[in-house]
């Protein structure tokens, strides 16, 4: 039977990562990300084989996610992998710059976005019984550190509390949740750092494809097993 996983910030980084691992075991993707070219590059990167549909989506925006949900819910008939990876930082985004502009898009993003659309897919896993939600937080999400900035920290702090509460309340529905909390990788939101790191830093870095094996195997684990959180950073 073919399994349906939707993917956010599938366009780059992990989530493009966990796009083409998902793709290469033979499972149907719908890829979410707010730039088409981006995203149509994942699905070139995928392979003529693979069974992956692009939405341009910005999951910020309460509307946008819920019209989504239901389009691709009336046009796979159920999900039974949602993958939370979209997330955005800013450079100014110490206590003494960040500006309330970048506060408030962070937290729309990388917080509300995820509750979104667990709300847009969460009744249908319920209903079956049945369904994994992967969200992917980072270390800053369990303790905070200059680099990452506190907006970006309150963000993924909350996304941890969400991954708690999906597990807390719908684990006896056959529904699991996992946050994993990477350390650094070598993805494009590293170029959103004040001082955005060297060559020879990014080389010491984990790789998306890292993370997104992480993210694989909490989702081809049997049905009955949950790995509630996975801290993993660079050797």
């Amino acid at each position: 039977m073919i399994k349906t996983a939707v993917i956010t910030g599938a366009g780059s980084g992990v989530g493009r990562a966990i796009a083409l691992n998902l793709a290469q075991q033979g499972w149907r993707l719908a890829i979410l990300g707010r730039r088409s070219e981006a995203l149509q590059e994942t699905i070139r990167q995928a392979g003529a084989h693979a069974s992956v549909t692009l939405y341009v989506c910005d999951v910020s925006n309460a509307a946008a996610v819920a019209a989504m949900g239901k389009r691709v819910l009336a046009e796979f008939g159920e999900v039974e992998v949602l993958v939370n990876a979209a997330g955005t930082n800013a450079p100014q985004r110490s206590l003494e710059v960040l500006s309330l502009e970048d506060y408030h898009a962070m937290i729309a993003t990388n917080l509300n976005g995820a509750y979104y659309c667990v709300q847009a897919f969460l009744p249908q896993m319920r209903a079956r019984k049945s369904g994994t939600i992967i969200n992917i937080i980072s270390d800053a999400g369990k303790q905070a550190s200059p680099k990452a900035g506190p907006a970006y920290v309150m963000s993924k702090f909350g996304l941890a509390g969400l991954t708690q509460s999906i597990n807390a309340e719908e684990r006896a529905k056959g529904i699991r949740a996992c946050a994993i909390f990477p350390g650094d990788i070598d993805t494009p939101l590293l170029n959103q750092r004040p001082h955005p790191p060297d060559a020879a830093a990014r080389a010491r870095m984990m790789r998306a494809e890292d993370v997104a094996a992480c993210a694989v195997f909490c989702i081809n684990l049997p049905p009955n097993v949950i790995v509630e959180e996975m801290l993993v950073r660079p050797r």
